[in-house]
């Protein structure tokens, strides 16, 4: 307490006997120093946070497939980076874009913005499998019309496809898994259709008796699109090659 007084050069303390207190100087000296930690604190999370991101390369993506790509490649291009990724809203992820929070976005549509690249990515187009049996199975092409109605098993997690097919087709229901090997389970053991991409994983190989029919519907046949600052044009340039 001594040395505190010494620093500050004034009295800080009351001092009584077998008793000390703060005296009206000690009372404002702290609440100076709680606001100098706190400070302290900002400071150092700033920092911190400001490390980070820099040995971070953050992926916004409106739906799994184009990671599946984007971030082996990312990864092997920057070993000494971290490569941070997640699926979001599009709006979101254009407001992220914006204020530069992600690095990286990935859209269904073509996207505009001032000092921002807009590249091509890749292309996705929606299928549905169902069994030989179903009454959509002798059809070469299917539109959301025609399977409006009819159930579905859908995996959880696939970003806007998940959006597009419930405002397609009101009329029907979904029944989502969370869990891969129970969604397969599900094909394997029910008649209940579910939907796959040209870039999804073959598990058509793993079922019997079902037939793969290509969605028509302009909407389901989407191109993504890659979106970064004009200051990350190397990230364009890796996966976009």
């Amino acid at each position: 307490m001594q040395h505190l007084e010494e620093a500050f050069g004034v009295s800080l303390f009351v001092r009584g006997k077998n008793k000390i207190s703060l005296n009206d100087t000690g009372e404002h000296a702290v609440v100076h120093a709680r606001q100098l930690l706190l400070n302290a604190e900002n400071v150092l999370r700033t920092v911190r946070e400001f490390d980070r991101n820099r040995r971070t390369i953050t992926v916004s993506s409106c739906a799994p497939a184009p990671l599946w790509s984007a971030l082996p490649a990312l990864a092997a291009a920057y070993p000494d980076m971290t490569i941070a990724s997640s699926l979001k809203k599009i709006p979101v992820i254009l407001d992220e874009i914006r204020s530069d929070t992600c690095q990286i976005a990935i859209l269904p549509e073509e996207c505009i913005l001032e000092h921002h690249l807009c590249i091509p990515f890749l292309k996705e187009n929606l299928s549905v499998c169902v069994p030989k049996s179903h009454a959509l199975a002798e059809k070469s092409s299917v539109t959301f019309a025609d399977m409006n109605g009819f159930n579905f098993l859908l995996r959880s997690e696939i970003g806007f496809w998940d959006e597009m097919c419930r405002v397609q087709m009101p009329a029907s229901r979904f029944f989502v898994q969370t869990d891969e090997y129970a969604f397969i389970e599900l094909i394997r053991e029910s008649a209940l259709p579910f939907f796959t991409t040209n870039l999804a994983a073959n598990i058509v190989g793993f079922v019997q008796n079902r037939v793969e029919i290509p969605v028509s519907n302009p909407e389901a046949m989407v191109t993504y699109y890659l979106i970064c600052h004009m200051d990350h044009e190397e990230y364009a340039k890796i996966l976009c090659h």
